[in-house]
């Protein structure tokens, strides 16, 4: 059922906060993220392809900041060949993206890793207020 990478290892990763108390691990997180995930929160130079089978496009940075705000661990950039970062969570020695899906059959080289900065990510105001529309509609969930 899951195919974003690291699925199979995550299901022991529990919450360090308490502020999302329906969440119970990353694939809890992810199945209420699929019906959060859209549109709007989708990154502006990408919303014209978004779409419903491609959910996680252009998510990766306020979805992985998210996840350490529940799961705790790091925020990683995978460097992409068009420039800039992928983000994905290290959390508790276990990697995992629960936006790779965007990628399809292609491949990202994980080991390529290079921390990320929530202050530098949210320096930009629009990409602030994406992520606390997630924050906001997963304490809905």
């Amino acid at each position: 059922m899951y195919k974003f990478y690291g699925h199979e290892n995550v299901q022991n990763i529990k919450p360090i906060s308490k502020a999302y108390p329906n969440v119970k691990n990353p694939l809890d997180l992810y199945d209420k993220m699929s019906d959060i995930w859209c549109e709007y929160s989708c990154a502006p130079r990408m919303r014209k392809d978004w779409s419903k089978k491609n959910m996680t496009l252009g998510q990766c940075s306020i979805t992985s900041f998210l996840i350490q705000d529940i799961f705790g661990g790091e925020v990683y950039g995978v460097p992409l060949k068009e420039g800039g970062y992928h983000c994905f969570n290290v959390v508790n020695g276990v990697m995992f993206d629960l936006t790779s899906e965007q990628f399809g059959e292609e491949k990202l080289e994980y080991t390529l890793k290079y921390p990320q900065s929530r202050k530098e990510h949210f320096s930009s105001e629009e990409k602030y207020h994406r992520y606390l529309y997630l924050c906001k509609e997963l304490k809905n969930k």
